[in-house]
């Protein structure tokens, strides 16, 4: 009995210890304090480490660096018209037109730099038209009215105000500008009527009555022109229905 007793005994306290050495296993491995070999590093250990901080791969040469800018300090300048100096910062400046030389490229027109005819019409009744042609190479101004003189006639034709132009009648080389004559009353209430075989034509300057240039002499028909005293005239207008009131 007393040998079974001590078998008994030996076994509880070995079962005893079995148990103590397993709880202080699991204790360790809880507590972070157990060791565990994991064995030499590999290369896919290394393949899965983590980027560097700053994720940025080297720029290629010339190039400027990632958020930065890139400035230049050259200078160019040009030499023709609206050509732009700079000095790296893209500003460019644009050449202007002299007002003086704009103005230098606009003439009067006048008798010397242009083709004068005159023919009359038939509507409306007893009128005569005046077309001016600019032959020169320049832009002409056409001012105000023409100044009509049949033969030696000793009086200037009056004006229609009411024809008077927004602007003045300018002409690019080639065009032409017109007005108009009135040449009789269409009721009869002129007085001295007589046929011209002559007509000049006087071209005004920039002010009111002043001389304009050389005058013209355009060819009449044949048989003249017949006016009287209610010759009037329109100022310069741009095209031939405005002259001719239709």
């Amino acid at each position: 009995m007393t040998a079974l007793r001590s078998t008994r005994t030996t076994r509880r306290l070995a079962g005893a210890a079995a148990v103590a050495l397993a709880a202080l296993a699991l204790t360790a491995c809880q507590n972070g304090t157990g060791l565990k070999d994991g064995g030499a590093a590999t290369a896919s250990d290394s393949a899965t480490a983590p980027p560097s901080p700053t994720g940025a791969t080297s720029p290629a040469p010339g190039s400027p660096a990632p958020g930065s800018t890139k400035t230049g300090t050259g200078t160019g300048k040009g030499t023709g018209p609206g050509t732009g100096s700079g000095s790296g910062s893209g500003e460019a400046k644009g050449g202007s037109q002299d007002p003086a030389a704009a103005a230098g490229n606009r003439v009067l027109c006048n008798g010397s730099n242009t083709e004068v005819t005159v023919q009359p019409v038939a509507r409306p009744l007893n009128h005569m038209l005046i077309s001016v042609k600019n032959t020169g190479s320049k832009s002409c101004d056409l001012t105000y009215y023409p100044v009509l003189r049949f033969d030696e006639m000793q009086w200037a034709p009056a004006p229609r105000q009411e024809t008077h132009p927004q602007a003045v009648v300018s002409l690019a080389p080639g065009q032409s500008g017109h007005a108009a004559a009135m040449l009789a009353a269409a009721d009869g209430s002129g007085e001295g009527g007589t046929t011209g075989q002559k007509l000049t034509i006087a071209f005004q300057g920039r002010t009111p009555n002043s001389s304009g240039g050389a005058s013209a002499t355009p060819s009449l028909p044949a048989k003249g022109i017949y006016y009287d005293s209610s010759l009037t005239v329109t100022y310069w207008q741009q095209n031939i229905e405005d002259a001719l009131g239709s």
